[in-house]
Formats: structure tokens, sequence, C-alpha cells
């Protein structure tokens, strides 16, 4: 029988995203571009062990926020609340799979990581409060998940030290290194979900909200 997609090629292997068989030409040319493909589809998992991650050089220099630098003391220094950022990024994600049906992917994390930046960089420049508004519920609903987690991590450090001593510069910072790692991680199709199972990984179904993971945790590599 021929492959479903192209109608030319002949059907080779089993797609769990069209729930039959396609061409392995199809597979590699629609795999996260118009196939919405399992995280544990064996196909997907071998693509990604043979390419080679992003570099700077390939990304949006403006996407990355050049002017901001973020040493690596700040990531020491603010360990947990990067953590904390990203358990939101997980739990916005894992309810997403079902919100209107939309599975979340690495662009809609990027989408809401970006969107949140820039408005921590306009509060830190000029203290106001200024976020362009989004008609995307999913990336309304990734946004209210970081802004939760900034809201709880201070509320515990005022009630554990009597203070907050989170500033929005912080935030912003962390905010900006949790967007570079996903520019740099997913594989830029437009269904990529790269980073998304990166962060998966990271943050078994069971891991609580604020400590950092007891596993190996994400590797906290400057990008």
């Amino acid at each position: 029988m021929s492959c479903p997609i192209c109608n030319e090629r002949k059907e080779k292997r089993f797609c769990p995203a069209v729930h039959g068989r396609i061409c392995a030409q199809c597979c590699g040319e629609q795999r996260e571009v118009t196939l919405d493909c399992p995280s544990d589809c064996p196909y997907l998992q071998q693509a990604r062990q043979h390419e080679r991650q992003r570099d700077t050089a390939s990304v949006d220099r403006d996407a990355m926020f050049p002017n901001l630098e973020i040493p690596e003391q700040f990531l020491y220094e603010h360990e947990q609340l990067i953590f904390g950022l990203s358990f939101a990024l997980v739990k916005s994600a894992r309810a997403g799979r079902s919100l209107d049906g939309h599975t979340v992917t690495d662009g809609d994390l990027i989408a809401a990581l970006s969107a949140l930046a820039q408005k921590y960089q306009t509060l830190v420049q000029s203290n106001l409060i200024y976020q362009e508004a989004t008609a995307n519920l999913g990336h309304q609903q990734i946004a209210r998940e970081v802004e939760t987690m900034v809201k709880e991590f201070r509320e515990a450090e005022q009630k554990h030290l009597g203070y907050s001593r989170l500033r929005d510069s912080d935030v912003l910072a962390a905010l900006v290194f949790l967007l570079r790692m996903a520019l740099l991680r997913t594989s830029g199709r437009p269904k990529s979900r790269a980073y998304v199972d990166f962060l998966f990984a990271q943050f078994p179904e069971t891991q609580s909200a604020i400590a950092p993971p007891d596993a190996a945790g994400i590797r906290l590599v400057i990008p």
C-alpha cells in the first residue's frame, strides 16, 4: 500500500501520529512539522539522538535578550528560583495537553517566556507594568503559572526570612536563562517538543514545586 501522506511511496513504518503506516521520507520530512509526534515515538527519539544541538548563531540574536548578561554565579545563587519557574512551565505544559485539544509545544513555551521577559524588562527599566496582550489561551495559561510561582516564591521567602529578597531583575534574568535554553534545545520545527520533553524528564509527575529535584536536576549551563 502507498503512504497516506504522499500517496506515492510505499508505506514502511508505523506512525502513531496518523495511527497508520507511512513512508520513511514523509516521516523524516513531516516529523514535528505537520505531524504531532508523540514523545515516545521511536523514530522521533532516534532522530533526536542524531540531531546536533542548535548554537547561538542559528538563533535570532534579538530573541535571546543579548544585552542581558547572566553570570554563572547567578545560576548558583538563584537555583531554586530557576527550578521553581521550570516547574511552572512543566505544570502548564502538562495541563495544556487537554486544553482545547492543543498539545503544548516548544514554541508555546518560548512565546510565553519571551512575553514575560519583555514585561519584566519594562518593569525593571521603568517601573511600569506592561505586557502585550495575547489572544492565545495556551500562552496565557503558561504565563499565569509562571506568575503564580513567582508570587509563591516571594511568599515563601516572606514566611521563612521575614521579608522577600527576590527582585524583579532576578526574575528577568531567570526567565531569560530559561528562554535561551528553550531556543537552543528546540529543533525549531513548528511542532517541536524537544524542550518540553527535556523539562518533563527533569520533573517527574510526583515532583514537588519550589524545592529542586532530588534526581539529576536541570543541567545549569549558560547558553
